[in-house]
């Protein structure tokens, strides 16, 4: 599975950005998505994830309300729409495509992208 994520940029506190993460190669391996980012000098973090159904989402609690994970079928994309951005949501985001592992109830992201950059100033 490859994954191309797009859409960073620079904003202000209060605006919103719309992040794209485009998926090729075996997706049928895959029946989750995710978001992750890392801010400098922290580990990386749960942001977002989504089924493939697009039925299931999760979210961390710092962005839920604010940010909004989707996904396009036909583009065989997972969107995420960032809204009333905050200072503290800067870091490098990366999407990720993985599966849930029922043996031991947790989700397992094999396959990662390049990361894009969000920058917000107050």
């Amino acid at each position: 599975v490859q994954l191309q994520a797009s859409g960073g940029g620079l904003v202000q506190a209060g605006e919103s950005l719309r992040l794209s993460c485009a998926a090729s190669g075996r997706t049928f391996s895959s029946d989750v998505m995710g978001w992750f980012r890392q801010a400098p000098g922290k580990e990386r973090e749960f942001v977002a994830r989504i089924n493939w159904s697009g039925v299931q989402t999760d979210y961390a609690n710092s962005v839920k309300g604010r940010f909004t994970i989707s996904r396009d079928r036909a583009e065989n994309a997972v969107h995420l729409q960032m809204n009333s951005l905050k200072p503290e949501d800067t870091a490098i985001y990366f999407c990720a495509a993985g599966q849930y592992n029922r043996a031991y109830l947790t989700y397992e992201w094999p396959y990662w992208g390049r990361g894009t950059q969000v920058t917000v100033s107050s």
